[in-house]
């Protein structure tokens, strides 16, 4: 079975202290949901088109588990925490199998 990934980035200019209360939320449901942090917002290199922006990237055992995580009411409380007009982009991608 292909593993889920989240990958979020996040803009350049984001105040990432705004993001506590998100983060007090969304570890814990991440967590619960199977998900496991790779990367969060270390070291980027980027090249061609790149843009070293933050980063965050984390393995789920399936695409669905993803879903899932997303989708779960832990999850959805910790969405509420987002600062209001907060941007970011978030997808969920299905690895190789």
């Amino acid at each position: 079975m292909a593993k889920g990934y989240w990958v979020s980035v996040y803009p350049a200019d984001t105040d990432l202290e705004r993001l506590t209360a998100y983060e007090k939320l969304a570890g814990p449901a991440v967590r619960a949901g199977g998900g496991r942090v790779l990367s969060r917002g270390g070291r980027v290199v980027a090249h061609e088109a790149g843009i070293t922006q933050r980063v965050v990237l984390i393995e789920f055992d399936g695409f669905e588990q993803a879903v899932a995580a997303y989708e779960s009411e832990a999850y959805r409380k910790a969405l509420v925490a987002l600062p209001e007009g907060f941007e970011r982009d978030f997808r969920i991608i299905e690895g190789v199998d």
